[in-house]
């Protein structure tokens, strides 16, 4: 690994434009994999049983359905975000471990707490130091065994994935930061490519039997497509490309939000009528990627959005927390209602309950828990700018210079 991360363009200015836009976004791909999570036939957690609250089953079947690739879209989304985001932020020839002690600590002091909360509600008194000591580590989904790289709190197991991407960054930031014209789109291609193959070799080369407890395929077809990190790198340095993309000129105007969007709907029908697995990303990859090239495009020329409102922005920097607290907050909370189904008004005050409080959760964690750490211990004392003490007897309240606290709100490299 090189010791410094090279600016991520040769050209680029120092400081480039935040994405409120972006930061909008990013909690509706949190609010999409809530609404899958809401909608499962069948929790993480065993026994298994039913999370869907619908006693009509024509509507829990349809609210299945409806959200059944909803999840698998969202974390794609994530994925192909942080190598965009790093990207953008990045700062010429910083030190990789300066990189890197900055997004350990933005991922393992919500981790660590969350884990604390699951293992003392129900994950202590089901799981085997086996499962759940990987998990503290966040290497779990590099185990196939379903006990480990789904125990303590499932959708912690994306946390795996980011962290090899953080560890990948510093190589796939300097092979790709002088790239440029068209072949970044024919990396871009490349990187496609290769999900399509990954879902091909866990269709064709790995074993279709036993079937999982929560999916159409075999365990190890579900993790070698879906959990296991070096899987989805192609997603993270596809993110990367498209960040370049961006910064270089090179996005067509003409894909804006409106027919990314489009496309969006359009990759998510087909995720429906695809074999199982390449609902994972491959059918909703490329309009993932204009989504967010197309939105991020939208911010760096100061256009306006509905998804740069304060709103929008609070409810995107929340929405890491708003993840997180997910296994909690649905899947042990519905475990406490038993088998218990409801009518369609009290199926709906459940599913409001569970958003209010993961909701609540995520800003707790974001709040007293992901702020705190980051301005402890994101840089080191030694890195933090001087600021020179005010004079003692200022003479006039003019002699008083404001000094800037922090990053901007909508800083990229908040993520």
């Amino acid at each position: 690994m090189s010791s410094t991360i090279p600016t991520a363009a040769p050209s680029a200015p120092a400081r480039r434009p935040p994405l409120p836009s972006l930061t909008g976004l990013r909690f509706l791909a949190a609010l999409l994999v809530f609404f899958f999570h809401t909608s499962l036939a069948n929790s993480p957690i065993p026994p298994n049983a039913p999370i869907n609250p619908f006693a009509n089953r024509s509507l829990a079947a349809w609210d299945e359905l409806v959200f059944s690739k909803a999840g698998y879209v969202g974390v794609s989304f994530f994925f192909v975000l942080s190598g965009f985001v790093l990207t953008w932020a990045s700062k010429p020839n910083e030190p990789a471990t300066a990189f890197l002690r900055r997004r350990l600590v933005k991922i393992f002091p919500n981790h660590l707490a969350v884990w604390a909360v699951a293992m003392v509600l129900f994950a202590g008194a089901v799981t085997e130091p086996s499962a759940w000591l990987p998990n503290l580590f966040l290497i779990h989904t590099f185990f196939p065994q379903p006990a480990i790289n789904l125990s303590v709190s499932p959708p912690t197991w994306s946390l795996c994935s980011e962290l090899l991407f953080y560890l990948s960054f510093p190589l796939l930031i300097r092979l790709f930061h002088r790239t440029a014209g068209k072949r970044l789109w024919a990396w871009s291609a490349v990187m496609v490519a290769g999900m399509v193959g990954i879902q091909l070799l866990a269709q064709f080369c790995i074993p279709a039997t036993p079937k999982s407890a929560i999916t159409p395929i075999s365990d190890l077809q579900f993790w070698f497509g879906y959990l296991f990190p070096p899987s989805r790198i192609f997603e993270f340095a596809l993110g990367i490309l498209l960040a370049r993309i961006v910064m270089t000129g090179q996005w067509p105007r003409t894909l804006g939000i409106i027919p990314s969007t489009i496309l969006m709907v359009l990759g998510y029908a087909l995720a429906l009528v695809l074999p199982f697995q390449y609902g994972f990303n491959v059918a909703t990859i490329i309009p993932v990627s204009a989504l967010i090239g197309a939105v991020a495009q939208a911010d760096a020329e100061g256009r306006r959005t509905r998804l740069r409102s304060r709103v929008m922005v609070w409810l995107g920097e929340v929405s890491f927390g708003f993840y997180l607290c997910q296994g909690i907050m649905i899947f042990y909370l519905r475990k406490l209602m038993g088998d218990a189904q409801f009518g369609i008004p009290a199926g709906i005050a459940v599913v409001i309950g569970f958003f209010c409080t993961a909701l609540l959760g995520g800003w707790l964690l974001h709040t007293f828990v992901e702020q705190p750490a980051m301005r402890r211990w994101s840089r080191s004392r030694k890195s933090r700018p001087q600021v020179p003490p005010a004079p003692q007897t200022p003479t006039h309240p003019a002699a008083y210079t404001p000094v800037e606290s922090g990053p901007s709100t909508f800083a990229p490299d908040r993520r």
